[in-house]
């Protein structure tokens, strides 16, 4: 089974580190970010895995080759000529995905030990096009769930703004976890070019084709985001 690890990130956030390294080579316990998510992924038999990358490409890349993808078969987006975001980065990945059933996405700065057999076991059985995994947990940015835990819009709360693509009786808000499972027929459904996030894309595809959140309280996860997340994330994952 294959995942794409999104790694091309230019990492503001998590700054003085990523004005010499990118995000993704951050060390948790003497491990880095990309070789956890690498690792988790070998748990649920995802052992082929594309890398995109941008921001110190070359240095994701040696890191690598130096330890033989850490026992995974990886291949690279490379997207050094110009950062696409989550969506755009996907579909430039495309050829290297679109001839499976169905695949994952990953953030390689979200850690969690979300069981995945689960999640596939939501997207099978719902038949979706795409589900992924959310949480109620605070964040600014909600996703918004009908009573069948279908996608229905998302919201702001700092900004205000608010996208609702489908009716529903209710809408609950839960935040994504940034581990998501796709059947490849979306890459002919996605409206969007260039660059532009994959949140773009599901709130196009929400209104008329079935999008899955569960819920998966109870799992660690965790977004090492900024340098002060690090030591949090230490105590979760040793």
């Amino acid at each position: 089974m294959k995942a794409i690890i999104y790694a091309a990130g230019l990492g503001t956030r998590f700054k003085p580190w990523t004005d010499t390294h990118p995000k993704a080579l951050a060390v948790i316990n003497g491990k880095t970010l990309l070789q956890r998510n690498i690792e988790y992924l070998q748990q649920y038999g995802f052992n082929d895995v594309v890398v995109n990358v941008h921001h110190f490409a070359d240095q994701i890349k040696a890191e690598l080759e130096a330890h033989y993808g850490w026992g995974s078969k990886v291949q690279i987006s490379d997207e050094s000529d110009a950062v696409l975001e989550t969506g755009g980065g996907l579909l430039k990945a495309a050829p290297y995905l679109k001839d499976e059933e169905f695949f994952l996405s990953v953030n390689v700065d979200v850690l969690t030990d979300l069981d995945i057999h689960v999640l596939l076991e939501t997207f099978h059985k719902t038949n979706a096009l795409i589900a992924f995994a959310v949480s109620d947990r605070a964040t600014s940015r909600k996703i918004l769930l009908d009573e069948h835990n279908q996608m229905c819009g998302w919201k702001n709360s700092t900004t205000g703004e608010e996208k609702i693509v489908r009716s529903s009786s209710r809408n609950t808000e839960m935040a994504y976890s940034c581990v998501t499972v796709y059947s490849s027929k979306v890459f002919d459904l996605i409206p969007q070019t260039g660059k532009f996030s994959i949140m773009d894309s599901f709130l196009s595809l929400a209104a008329d084709n079935t999008i899955i959140g569960m819920q998966h309280e109870g799992d660690r996860w965790i977004d090492v985001g900024r340098p002060e997340s690090v030591a949090k994330a230490e105590e979760m994952f040793l």
